[in-house]
């Protein structure tokens, strides 16, 4: 699904030294995984999250989503690369507060080229009875469902997680992660997730830790816990 060559990302450098938030990153991710990034803050998880999903773009090396240079896409194809591929979750729900959850997933669908129905998609992460209900009448957990079935609704081949679970008691955390963990089961959605919890490793097919900017180990799960038998 995606493959990077000696990618790297400076920021700064005009009045100080540059940051090195990636320094020649070489990864190779397969379709259709679960793929956990764990590493202290400022280690490069997020920077790598948004050149994968086309939100910012490398200094330097290459980047691939299947046969397809990301690093050499220009802005209007990165933005088409977003609309058509890619699913966004963030640790803050980003919600429009004045629609219903139904609304705020019609956003996404109203744009899309195949989109699934509004309601499909919120059944999915189990808010069959919350569609109708604005933000402010959900807890976070809820909330950060809605999220999901914003980012799902399009069909996305990939699904990109930055601290899904980072605002939410362990509980409603759970709810969070059983979500992610249904769309990649019924959809095969490769889905990347970035915590600071590493318990949550013990669900993914493959975890990437990072450090001072590189990829300092991948593991494999030969099992795999469901997200209720996840410790946090």
């Amino acid at each position: 699904m995606f493959r990077t060559q000696g990618l790297t990302k400076l920021y700064g450098g005009k009045d100080t030294a540059p940051v090195r938030a990636l320094d020649g990153v070489d990864l190779a991710l397969p379709k259709g995984e679960v793929v956990v990034l764990l590493g202290p803050s400022g280690s490069g998880k997020s920077t790598l999250l948004n050149i994968l999903g086309g939100l910012d773009q490398a200094t330097s090396g290459k980047a691939w989503f299947h046969d397809k240079e990301l690093t050499a896409m220009s802005d209007r194809q990165l933005t088409l690369y977003r609309r058509d591929h890619v699913g966004f979750v963030f640790q803050f729900y980003n919600l429009v507060p004045s629609l219903t959850a139904r609304e705020n997933v019609a956003l996404v669908t109203d744009v899309a080229h195949d989109p699934m129905p509004t309601e499909e998609a919120l059944a999915l992460v189990g808010l069959d009875d919350r569609m109708d209900h604005f933000p402010s009448q959900m807890s976070g957990g809820e909330q950060q469902r809605v999220a999901i079935a914003r980012a799902i609704a399009k069909r996305p081949a990939v699904l990109l997680c930055d601290e899904p679970t980072g605002a939410l008691d362990s509980r409603t955390g759970v709810s969070v992660l059983e979500a992610l963990n249904e769309v990649n089961v019924k959809f095969g959605t490769t889905t990347l997730i970035i915590t600071h919890n590493a318990g949550i490793r013990r669900m993914a097919h493959r975890v990437i830790w990072f450090q001072d900017g590189k990829v300092t180990e991948v593991t494999r799960n030969d099992s795999r816990l469901t997200p209720a038998e996840i410790e946090w």
